[in-house]
Order: C-alpha cells, then sequence, then structure tokens
C-alpha cells in the first residue's frame, strides 16, 4: 500500500493543476446539485419492524390526524383570572377558531372538550393535531400557528406553543462553533511557524467538508437526512480533514528540512504518513458503516453521512494536499535556524548514529539502554514526558487505570433515553410550554402514550370492545387520565389516549408501557380487541431499548475489529491488546463523564445544561464508532514511530522514548485540534449534539493524552522487547500490510515509481540537471544505509523482522 500511495502522491504532486482543477470541479457539482435539488433535513424517528411503529403505520390508516404529529397551546390567565371568564374565554375561542384554518391543521380539540383546565382555573391546555408527521410541515407552519396567538395575548393571557411538532432544529454553525477552528489554526501556526503550513490543513478541510457536506444536503432531498447526521458529520469532517493534513504535511516538512527534493519527498510523506491516514480513515469509516446494523434508520443515515464525510477527507489527504505541496514547492521547508529545522536536523543525526551504531549494540547483546543520537539530549517536552513515564511504568499504569476506572464509575448508572422537549433551550417557546403543561396538569400530558385496539367486529360491537378496553387501560397503576376512544366503524379500529404519571423520560412511563404489553393477550382474551401502544413516547422507548440491546454486540464487534487490524498493523500480540484494552478505558471514561454531566447534573451550569435526565439513547454507540477511529489514528502514528526505532535499534527501551519523543509533538497538535473542534460544538443548544459533542471531546483529550501518550509507553517499557513479539507461524500466515512505508527504502521501490518521469511536465533547472539528479541518488543511497537491513541483504523484511523477535 505504501509504494501505491507514494506513487499516487508523487502523481498528484507532477500534474497538481490537473488534480486542484478536478477537486474544484467536484466541489463546483456538489453545490450544484444542492442548488438544483435542494434539500430537507428530517429529525423524526422511526423504527421499523417494532410494536410501536407497526401500530403508528395501521393507525394512520384510519385516523391520521392522531398518526401525525401534534402542537400544544398553553394559555395561562393572569393571577386572581380565570381563562373561563368572558374575556379570555372568548380571546381563547378567537384563537382556537385561526387555530383551525392554520396551515396543514387537520383537528383543534379545545380544552373544554378535552377536558385540560387545571382545577383553579387559570391554566388551559389545547392540542392541535397535524394529518403529517414533523418532517412533512411547511416552512412556516408552526409559524403561522403561533401567529393565530395575537389575540389571546391582546387579552392579557400568556400563551405559549409546544408540543410535538417542535423538534430539534437545524444546527447552524455560529461565532462559537467556528472558535475552535480559529484556535485549530493557532495551534497549526504554533505547530508549524509558518502561515503557509498552519493554512493548508484548514483549506483542505474546507474542501472536503464543503463537498460532504453540499452532497450530503442535496442527497437529503430523495432520502432521510436528520439535522443530527449534519451536524456530525460537519464536527468529524473539519477534526478528521485537519488532522489528516497536519500528519502528512509534518512528516514532508520534516523531509525537506532534510533536504529532501519538494517532489521526491511529497511522495514519500503520502507513501509513509499518507498511509497511516488511510489505515485511520478505513477504521473510522468501518465503524461508522458498523452502525447499520442495529436497523435503525436515522442512525444508519447518520453513519453513512459521517462515514463518506471521512472517506472524503481521507481522499484529500493523499491526492488534493500533494498537489498544494507542488504549488508550495519548497517554500514549504523550515527556515534554517528554526524550531521545526533543528528537530529535523536532530531526527537526521539520530538516524545517521543509529546506523552506526545498531549493529554493535546487538552484537554486544545492548539492554536498550544506551543513548540514541543526538535527539537523545534534545529537550523537547515529548522527550521528557517519554522518559518521566518510562521511568516507573508500572506506577503509572497502575496511576493512570485508576484513575480512568474512576472517572467511569457514573457509567455504572447509565440511562438512555430521546430527548423530548424538556431538554430544549430555556427561554424556547417549546420549553415554555413543556414546563407550564409540567407544573399544571403533571408530566404526563407532555408525552400521552396512544393505544391502538383493533376490535374482532365491527360496527357497534366493536364500540363496545373499544369501550371495554379503555375502561381496563384506565384501571392500570401509573394511569393519570385515559380518553374516550376515537372510533373507526368501518375498521373496527379505535385509538385511546392515556396520559401516564411520569414524563417521557421517566422509568414509570417506560414500566406502563412494558406492563400495557405484557397484558395484552388477557385484555383480548377478556374483550375481543387486540391493543397496541404507539406514538411518539412508545416509539421513542423502543428506539432506546433496540440501542441498548446492541451496545454489548457493537462493542464486541468494535473490539474484534480492533485487535484484528492492530495485529495486521504491527505484527506483535501485545500492541492490538494493550491499545483494546486504552480504547475500553477511554470509551468508560467517556461514558462517566457524560452521565455525571448530563445526567447527575454535576457542572451542568459551566457547560449550559438546559436539563438533566437520561443520556442520548445513541450517544453510545456513536461514541463507540467515532472514538475507535480516532483511537486507532493516534495509535497508529505513536507506536508506528516506536516500531520504526525498534527495527532499527533492537533497543526496547530507547525505541519507546525515542518513538514517542518524534511523534509526540504532530499526536498533541492533532488531539487539541479534535479537542476544540468538539468543544466549540458543546456551546450548542441542541439537546442532541451537546451531549455527542461533549462526549467525543472529552473522550479524544482522555485517549489522546492519559491513554496514547502515558499509557501506551509505560506499557511497552515494561514488557520491553516482548511487546514486538509474534509467533513464526503467525507471521507467515499474516499479510504484510506495510503501513510504516519500509518497501519505500527497498532498492527499486523509488525506481520503479520514478520511471515515468519523462512523462511529467519539465521540471525546472535545478531539479531536471543530470548531475543533480544523481547526486539526490547518492543521497537516497546514503539515506537508505541508515534504513532497516532489505531483503537484497539476505535479511527479514523490516516488518516481518519484529515478527519473530
Amino acid at each position: 500500500m505504501a509504494t501505491w500511495l507514494y506513487r499516487l502522491g508523487l502523481g498528484a504532486c507532477r500534474r497538481r493543476r490537473l488534480v486542484l482543477a478536478a477537486w474544484l470541479a467536484v466541489l463546483a457539482a456538489a453545490v450544484c446539485c444542492l442548488a438544483v435539488l435542494g434539500g430537507k433535513l428530517d429529525n423524526e424517528f422511526t423504527i421499523p419492524g417494532s410494536e410501536s411503529q407497526r401500530a403508528q403505520d395501521t393507525m394512520a390508516q384510519d385516523f391520521p390526524a392522531a398518526a401525525g404529529t401534534s402542537a400544544q397551546i398553553v394559555f395561562t390567565a393572569p393571577a386572581g383570572h380565570k381563562v373561563t371568564d368572558p374575556g379570555p374565554a372568548a380571546a381563547i375561542q378567537q384563537t382556537l377558531a385561526a387555530a383551525q384554518q392554520a396551515p396543514q391543521v387537520a383537528l383543534v380539540i379545545p380544552p373544554a372538550k378535552a377536558g385540560t383546565v387545571t382545577p383553579d382555573g387559570r391554566t388551559a391546555l389545547a392540542q392541535v393535531n397535524y394529518d403529517v408527521k414533523r418532517s412533512g410541515l411547511d416552512d412556516g407552519a408552526l409559524d403561522a400557528l403561533e401567529d393565530t396567538t395575537h389575540s389571546a395575548t391582546a387579552a392579557g393571557l400568556t400563551v405559549s406553543v409546544g408540543g410535538q411538532a417542535y423538534g430539534n432544529g437545524v444546527l447552524t454553525p455560529g461565532v462559537l462553533e467556528l472558535l475552535g477552528v480559529v484556535v485549530a489554526l493557532a495551534v497549526l501556526g504554533i505547530t508549524f511557524g509558518s502561515l503557509l503550513a498552519a493554512g493548508m490543513p484548514l483549506l483542505n478541510a474546507f474542501v472536503g467538508v464543503g463537498t460532504g457536506l453540499c452532497g450530503l444536503l442535496a442527497v437529503s432531498s430523495g432520502l432521510t437526512v436528520s439535522s443530527t447526521a449534519l451536524s456530525l458529520a460537519l464536527m468529524l469532517g473539519l477534526a478528521v480533514g485537519i488532522d489528516y493534513t497536519l500528519f502528512v504535511l509534518s512528516r514532508h516538512r520534516t523531509q525537506l528540512a532534510q533536504g529532501m527534493d519538494p517532489r521526491e519527498s511529497a511522495g514519500r510523506a503520502v507513501g509513509t504518513a499518507g498511509s497511516a491516514v488511510v489505515f485511520a480513515g478505513t477504521t473510522v469509516v468501518i465503524a461508522l458503516v458498523g452502525l447499520t446494523v442495529v436497523r435503525i434508520p436515522f442512525l444508519t443515515v447518520m453513519g453513512l453521512s459521517a462515514a463518506a464525510t471521512v472517506l472524503i477527507a481521507v481522499l484529500v489527504a493523499v491526492t488534493l494536499l500533494p498537489a498544494l505541496f507542488g504549488l508550495a514547492g519548497a517554500r514549504l521547508t523550515p527556515r534554517a535556524g528554526s524550531r521545526a529545522a533543528r528537530r529535523a536536523e536532530a531526527a537526521a543525526s539520530m538516524d545517521e548514529h543509529v546506523g552506526a551504531d545498531a549493529a554493535d549494540s546487538v552484537t554486544a547483546g545492548g539492554n536498550g539502554q544506551a543513548p540514541s543520537g543526538e535527539l537523545a539530549n534534545s529537550p523537547t517536552m515529548g522527550r521528557r514526558w517519554a522518559l518521566l513515564v518510562t521511568r516507573r511504568p508500572l506506577l503509572v499504569i497502575v496511576g493512570v487505570v485508576a484513575a480512568l476506572v474512576t472517572l467511569a464509575l457514573p457509567a455504572a448508572g447509565l440511562r438512555l433515553a430521546l430527548p423530548d422537549n424538556g431538554s430544549a433551550a430555556h427561554g424556547t417557546s417549546q420549553r415554555e410550554t413543556y414546563d407550564t403543561v409540567a407544573k399544571a396538569f403533571g408530566p404526563g400530558f407532555n408525552g400521552p402514550l396512544l393505544v391502538l385496539a383493533e376490535a374482532d367486529a365491527k360496527g357497534e360491537a366493536g364500540q363496545r370492545e373499544a369501550a371495554a378496553v379503555a375502561a381496563r387501560l384506565g384501571k392500570l397503576p401509573g394511569v393519570v387520565r385515559t380518553a374516550a376512544p376515537q372510533y373507526a366503524p368501518a375498521s373496527g379500529r379505535a385509538v385511546i389516549q392515556l396520559v401516564p404519571e411520569g414524563g417521557p423520560q421517566d422509568e414509570s412511563t417506560q414500566d406502563l408501557v412494558d406492563t400495557i404489553r405484557s397484558d395484552a393477550p388477557a385484555v383480548e382474551r377478556d374483550t375481543g380487541a387486540a391493543v397496541s401502544v404507539t406514538g411518539s413516547t412508545a416509539i421513542g422507548i423502543d428506539v432506546s431499548a433496540r440501542l441498548s440491546a446492541s451496545l454489548l454486540p457493537f462493542a464486541a464487534v468494535v473490539v474484534g475489529l480492533c485487535l484484528v487490524l492492530l495485529l495486521l498493523v504491527f505484527r506483535s500480540l501485545v500492541v492490538p491488546v494493550k491499545a483494546t484494552v486504552g480504547f475500553l478505558l477511554s470509551v468508560a471514561a467517556s461514558f462517566g463523564a457524560v452521565v455525571a454531566v448530563f445526567q447527575w447534573g454535576w457542572l451542568a451550569d459551566v457547560f449550559g445544561v438546559a436539563s438533566t435526565g437520561p443520556v442520548v439513547s445513541f450517544l453510545p454507540i456513536v461514541l463507540m464508532a467515532v472514538l475507535f477511529g480516532l483511537a486507532m489514528d493516534y495509535e497508529v502514528f505513536l507506536v508506528s514511530s516506536m516500531r520504526e526505532e525498534w527495527v532499527r535499534t533492537r533497543r526496547a527501551e530507547t525505541a519507546v522514548v525515542d518513538g514517542a519523543a518524534r511523534a509526540s509533538r504532530v499526536v498533541t497538535a492533532a488531539a487539541l485540534i479534535m479537542f476544540f473542534v468538539f468543544s466549540s460544538f458543546v456551546t450548542s443548544e441542541d439537546a442532541i449534539v451537546k451531549p455527542i459533542a461533549f462526549s467525543l471531546a472529552f473522550g479524544v483529550l482522555v485517549d489522546a493524552f492519559a491513554v496514547r501518550m502515558t499509557l501506551v509507553p509505560a506499557v511497552l517499557s515494561l514488557v520491553g522487547s516482548g511487546a514486538w513479539w509474534l509467533p513464526r507461524r503467525l507471521d507467515r500466515l499474516l499479510p504484510d500490510l506495510d503501513i510504516e512505508g519500509a518497501r519505500l527504502h527497498e532498492p527499486g521501490a523509488v525506481l520503479t515509481a520514478a520511471d515515468d518521469e519523462d512523462t511529467a511536465p519539465p521540471d525546472p533547472p535545478e531539479q531536471s540537471d543530470p548531475p543533480e539528479q544523481s547526486e539526490q541518488s547518492e543521497q537516497s543511497e546514503q539515506s537508505e544505509q541508515s534504513e532497516p537491513p532489505n531483503p537484497s541483504d539476505g535479511s527479514d523484511h523490516p516488518v516481518r523482522t519484529s515478527g519473530g523477535a
């Protein structure tokens, strides 16, 4: 793979204008498709095959108003007055008459008919039913409903409009969300010390995100795409788009500082760092596509949308980026005397020292304690940290594991549910309506249940059966109110509305749904009518139940995938197990933090949590899928650097320290960028986006710094050379992915990639002059001498060598 990517990067660099034109054409095509097709986001939750969804679909045949979405209008009279007084009553009647004429309204149920007037007479609740689902509401339909309340407001009543028709709106990135991009630019500027280099990752990320989001919105004209899917794609697209470019660009600048030709460096950067980018991106895509196994449409679309955005980011990193390298030329080379140039010189000096000293160390039975070149004395923060955590590795391991387990303890109380209007931001109309209804009538009025009764007879006989069912349901514990059945004589079906004692997210409401379903056979036997529970509350309960049941199988798939992929990449038994355990610790700690903040309310005011309660039901699976890919990202870049040092020196401890010192700066910058991008979305008032962004930001922070930068070096240092051991038989069976680009150092690999040099556009004089090419060839041979032995020398391939050690 590395050789193929080398050729791809070299070709993109040579044909940079063609590559740039192609990407501009793709972006323009996506924008044009969006302009022509438009797009409409749908936040409706459905769960095909469930009892609630089947009943909802059946109910729509006879009761379209009941099967559609609904809104609530709450009227509150001033102190000392009642809504039944002549003035307020007339204003309410005028408002409801206007509401009946509002767009797409099928039925308005006044408070007197519904019996929803408080005993003190100060508050009344009217229900507005639509004959379409929430996603089918026209733009402006809810605004038109709100406009009908002006007469009641003029009469001195306090009026608010809410209900199920008001869901999570479309997230529009604002100043705070874009702050993450500004911070990312600052981190890149500090990392590279160059505005040109710092701007390149942002440019790539914008191209990738723009292409992905425009395409996603265009597709939403024919497919169901939620605003949460759009938000997740935006977050991931920005984060991985910047990070993947950062990894490749960092390798390119290091090679330029060491004197490598810009074109050759572009190819090698894509062949080495680009291989890791492709692997990391593939893991993210596989994990996100794995969300389809849950069999919930909105989650499937969410996973596929995010996966497509990540895939575009990978393609940008291995094609558009080397084309930009070609345009920039030598201008990306770090200035002489800069920190980046000094680090590159120190790394090159270390390579030369290692190449001369490795054989002597192995022959003398080196124990891994010897210094390895000038970089050993380089006072970088990454080296100091690596030395610190490897000095007492067992103590570090115990401390980190204990801290992460402590953070994970709240996860034992994790409760899952879909958000409702009680999670909306304070001050919004739907939140005011929700709170007023809960206070005046009880929390159950915010999430009534619908029971579909299908009688075995039609006409009056069926109506009697429906009445018997309603009477029986009204006697169940936890039922506050049972409405009269709405009956369809032609089909023998009836809809009965139940108001539970608890709110939509309360455990008592779920218990009531379970009770009705378990009692259904007895009800049918006694009354002759089959009953099933539906409505938005029941559908939400079913969605959460399926997601909870899918969590452990999905975790098993992710863990198994983690073990297999890392076994193939690093050809080691210890590294995959260590990485998997670290990933599970990161996920558990993130779960614990989410429960503490969003369920228990710790620091809720700091993070602007509007309401505490159960965690968004699909957050755990989304977090596991995304964090898995990001964790493997850092694991590959960090451990591959350590493994490269081990292959060269056969010194276990110095390989860990030197590898960590080399990779820590880039991994730290990448993790900080991810953290700030995700953190910027925590400021959103969206009840779904906020906890997802928080969990991803916290998970990246913990995984990158506590697990990858601390736990990984400590474990590998403690295990020593055993970290790179693999049984010889298994080593021969496993395919060689060459994720580190070792084949690029073999004789003939670079020459093969350069065979089409004559077909490329003419090079500048200094690159096309034969004597200078000869000098480059000599430099390449000298650099290859510092690489591990290759098969032509009669020794094992670098990747294979570690397997049998």
